[in-house]
């Protein structure tokens, strides 16, 4: 019965995430997935699916009833109980609420947009104590006590001993019976990244272009997360002066004032040298701006800081240009022109929702 009802779970579990594959592009678009989400589980309404139930045979074979009433009575008006409004045709919709871990949801991700598996920079790696059981010893807690090995070594020194009586098979483990699982620590090499993320909010820069961006980072979080096995993500806000701020303030901060992209850079610099070595961290500098910049001179001072300390020091640099009635959108126009060749700079235009999972495909779809 236990293996039937985990077949059935398992069936379950396969067209529930058919349909969210099916619908992700929608789910991204939209940004249902990120109010839904909780510590490590989202959750998806998924349309159309019927839960297995118990039903009532269609066989009218008769039965027993109880209460008043006469035998040829109508029971019920045939048209349905009155209420209010008229009865409608057709099957209603079926929404169910299901619970999808972030990690499920971001290989779902990487299958539906055929992203590639990050390669870590070879000299990117942390190490990390890992405990792993290897045998079995005398002596230990009683909560890594082993019950086979202890009533096997029972057994064996009763029958040794003459005291076992097969007819009625009583075990009682000794002190010295006592068996406890043993652990060895090993130093495991594992890698991990952090993502900065970068977003102008200058006064052209107004709410759905900082939605677009709380979508994009939603899911490049969930991908990245799955790649490495530590993610850290820090949050930057500029005008003409750039300030590092949390997630929260990161998509709430309300617009105003000019734009001077290269604050951002600077202490994008400054960040990595004072917490993330280059030689032990996978980097991800995003920058998300409508494209417009204060001056050429600005411009120019963050093509340096691109070419001599951001770009050489990440596994790539990511820069997203969103849309907006009141940007020139130069900026990217002008990285164009000096990063062209540079397959270490990714750079993607975003003029809508829409275009939200093209942009992701863009970032990620290199594999760095």
């Amino acid at each position: 019965m236990a293996l039937k009802i985990g077949q059935d779970h398992a069936r379950f579990r396969h067209i529930v995430r058919g349909r969210i594959r099916k619908n992700l592009r929608q789910y991204i678009s939209k940004g249902e997935l990120i109010g839904r989400k909780g510590k490590d589980l989202v959750s998806i309404p998924v349309p159309q699916i019927d839960i297995p139930r118990f039903k009532f045979s269609d066989q009218q074979s008769g039965g027993v009833g109880h209460g008043d009433g006469e035998v040829g009575e109508s029971v019920g008006d045939g048209e349905g109980a009155p209420g209010k409004g008229k009865a409608g045709q057709g099957e209603g919709q079926h929404i169910v609420e299901v619970e999808v871990s972030i990690d499920e949801l971001a290989e779902i991700l990487g299958e539906e947009l055929e992203l590639p598996a990050i390669k870590p920079k070879g000299e990117s790696r942390l190490n990390q104590d890992t405990a792993r059981y290897t045998g079995i010893r005398r002596v230990g807690p009683e909560s890594l006590r082993h019950f086979k090995r202890t009533y096997r070594e029972a057994m064996k020194r009763q029958i040794i001993s003459g005291t076992f009586d097969a007819e009625h098979p009583v075990v009682i483990p000794t002190p010295h019976d006592k068996r406890y699982r043993s652990w060895t620590v090993t130093n495991k090499p594992v890698a991990n990244a952090v993502i900065i993320y970068m977003m102008d909010v200058s006064g052209s820069m107004g709410d759905e272009q900082k939605e677009i961006v709380r979508i994009e980072s939603f899911w490049l979080d969930a991908w990245l997360t799955r790649q490495y096995k530590g993610l850290e993500s820090r949050f930057i806000i500029h005008d003409s002066v750039a300030r590092e701020v949390d997630r929260e303030t990161f998509f709430k901060t309300r617009e105003s004032g000019g734009t001077m992209i290269s604050s951002a850079y600077k202490l994008c610099k400054s960040m990595i040298e004072a917490d993330y070595p280059h030689s032990e961290w996978n980097i991800y500098p995003f920058h998300f701006s409508d494209g417009d910049n204060w001056s050429m001179d600005d411009t120019l001072a963050c093509v340096g800081l691109m070419k001599n300390y951001l770009i050489p020091w990440s596994n790539m640099f990511a820069y997203g240009q969103v849309e907006s009635p009141y940007g020139s959108g130069q900026f990217i126009k002008d990285l164009g022109e000096h990063f062209k060749d540079d397959d270490r700079v990714v750079m993607c235009e975003i003029p809508n929702k829409d275009a939200i999972v093209q942009s992701i495909k863009t970032f990620l779809g290199k594999g760095r």
